[in-house]
């Protein structure tokens, strides 16, 4: 119980990390820190990316609200009446008489 109590106290002093044999410790020490330094810029690219999508949801949510309003508003413009009613200053009236079809042939020699 003592050599347990002995190990645990020198793992927490950092005893592992100043014998003689530590080298091989640092390394493994600095590669974790690697590992972690790592995950963590993944995580913050992560989170970026998550933000920038919201960002673009939200625009092409209101490019598609306006281009609905513009759709309906040139649908409203292509109208008949609202046509007669802007060419009427301009001496226009609708035609009386349908229009006639013109066919053309041609003569092969």
């Amino acid at each position: 119980m003592i050599k347990v109590k002995k190990n645990i106290y020198d793992v927490l002093r950092g005893g592992f990390l100043t014998d003689d044999s530590s080298l091989k410790n640092w390394k493994m020490l600095f590669f974790v820190v690697a590992l972690l330094l790592v995950m963590i810029s993944v995580a913050h690219s992560a989170d970026a990316k998550v933000v920038k999508v919201a960002e673009l949801n939200k625009e092409k949510r209101r490019l598609r609200a306006e281009y609905v309003d513009t759709s309906t508003i040139l649908m409203r413009m292509k109208l008949e009446s609202s046509i007669r009613e802007k060419v009427r200053d301009k001496g226009l009236k609708p035609a009386q008489k349908p229009p006639k079809k013109i066919k053309v042939t041609i003569k092969q020699e």
